[in-house]
């Protein structure tokens, strides 16, 4: 049990490392919590520092929650131990301790966790998010609704066990509820779609 809560531990440090934040700096001498929407997540660092700049730190915020979670599958597969991993590297991605737990919206990192656990209603979801944001091109919304849709897609395809859905479940309110102020955007009418500027 030492070296499980260890990791544990570990997938929430790991987690919470502030990619957006690192990457947009080293490429623009820029802030990203002081330009765009101040979010440090892979959208704003797309708009602050351009395409290859959002790609890497969407590559690394899907590993940062990946490799915490792939390696409970090697050190203990059991579904508490999996859903516990799974949980601390997403809450260390919103709230890291790094960032004075001022963090990001988790998508990415969610991404990450369930590619590992459900890779195929991972990629599903992945469909819901691409068909969503081609209709309506809010990155926000694509986001909130390919989210919402993954707890029922592993449901149909993979029927996990009451654990692994619980935290699935969980992980997808904490998305939703990150999502706060796009929200009030959309129903404003003010959320930028892609290519411009603001929340994200």
């Amino acid at each position: 049990m030492t070296w499980e809560l260890a990791l544990v531990a570990a997938a929430y440090l790991l987690g919470g490392f502030p990619s957006a934040l690192l990457l947009v700096w080293m490429a623009t001498g820029k802030d990203v919590r002081r330009e765009g929407s101040g979010n440090v997540g892979a959208t704003n660092a797309t708009r602050i520092g351009g395409l290859w700049v959002g790609a890497l730190v969407t590559a690394m915020d899907v590993a940062k929650s990946a490799l915490p979670v792939w390696a409970m599958t090697v050190l203990n597969p059991a579904s508490v131990w999996l859903a516990a991993t799974m949980l601390a590297a997403v809450v260390g991605h919103c709230f890291p301790i790094w960032l004075r737990f001022r963090g990001g919206k988790g998508v990415a990192a969610a991404f990450g966790a369930f590619l590992v656990l459900s890779p195929w209603p991972t990629l599903a979801a992945l469909g819901v998010w691409i068909v969503v944001l081609l209709a309506w091109r809010w990155v926000s919304l694509a986001s909130m609704v390919a989210t919402a849709s993954f707890p029922l897609l592993a449901v149909l395809i993979d029927r996990p066990n009451p654990v692994i859905l619980g935290a699935l479940s969980v992980v997808a309110i904490l998305i939703i509820a990150r999502h706060g102020s796009n929200i009030r955007n959309l129903v404003n009418g003010t959320e930028p779609k892609i290519g411009g500027r603001g929340e994200a």
